[in-house]
């Protein structure tokens, strides 16, 4: 079986391939530039997620730090007033005693 084609349906057959080249070629185009915005949009979307998720934590970290500051100070000034309270009640013991030894001084 021979094919005969023309000249012109031949050149009619490279043109028909052309244009089928040529959209194939715009639709692949398209497709990628769909495909890197879509990527760029999830890219961006995960950053912003990161960012939020980052500064979330920091700010349980900050929390979680400030609560135990909180608590130690809260150590830190109790055993404070403790020791001002014994040198306090100290104090007035030694007073008793120095007054007592003045007085028996001029006494004797």
């Amino acid at each position: 079986m021979v094919l005969n084609m023309t000249r012109e349906e031949v050149l009619r057959s490279i043109k028909d391939a052309e244009i089928a080249a040529t959209e194939t070629l715009l639709n692949a185009k398209k497709e990628a530039t769909s495909i890197i915005s879509q990527a760029r949009q999830n890219a961006s979307e995960i950053v912003t997620t990161g960012r939020t998720d980052s500064e979330s934590d920091a700010q349980g970290l900050l929390s979680e730090a400030r609560a135990s500051a909180g608590s130690e100070a809260d150590i830190v000034s109790n055993d404070g007033q403790i020791a001002q309270k014994s040198i306090h009640d100290s104090g007035k013991m030694n007073r008793v005693k120095a007054e007592k030894i003045v007085i028996d001084a001029f006494r004797n």
